[in-house]
């Protein structure tokens, strides 16, 4: 099976135009990109999938359609013996360690940890300078829509990204959606 979403973020993006160079490395991997819109379409794809340990792996396609072209952030989200790992983007060279929760009957992640791959070695970045992801997830009974909110902050700069919106997701057969 295959989670698709389809729906419209109100937000995505940065409207500080010095974090876009940046973004725009980020953006070559799959993480992040540059630019701030409203109203922007998206889709987003999971595939369940086991990786060559055997371990249960939810791979994820975020793409958002700017009238301008499309922008893909992809991750894949793994667990071990001390809780859940978003590998970021296509590489996977940037990893979050995640702390999960239920507040008020939405789901919440937020990052603990962050660590960058260089070759085998996995080097943290110091908690001074991670910035940290904060996701919120629910459902609303009366729209029947899944309401998403990300936002990314630095301890010293304060919010450096974020997206939020709504939308339908659907499980569907792998050959159903392709």
């Amino acid at each position: 099976m295959v989670g698709v979403g389809v729906g419209v973020f109100d937000v995505v993006g940065t409207r500080r135009l010095w974090l876009w160079p940046a973004l725009a490395l980020l953006g070559r991997a799959g993480i992040l990109f540059p630019g701030w819109g409203h109203a922007v379409p998206f889709t987003v794809l999971n595939y369940p999938v086991i990786d060559h340990d055997d371990n249960p792996v939810v791979l994820a396609r975020r793409t958002f359609h700017f009238r301008l072209g499309d922008r893909t952030m992809t991750d894949a989200i793994t667990a071990d013996r001390h809780g859940l790992v978003d590998h970021l983007g296509m590489a996977r060279r940037v990893s979050a360690r995640l702390a999960a929760s239920v507040i008020d009957g939405d789901l919440t992640l937020e990052s603990t940890s962050v660590f960058v791959r260089i070759g085998r070695l996995s080097i943290p970045i110091p908690r001074s300078i991670t910035p940290v992801v904060h996701l919120r997830e629910r459902f609303d009974d009366d729209t029947q829509l899944q309401h998403v909110s990300l936002t990314v902050d630095s301890p010293q700069l304060g919010r450096l990204y974020e997206y939020s919106g709504s939308f339908t997701y659907a499980l569907v057969s792998r050959g159903e959606h392709r």
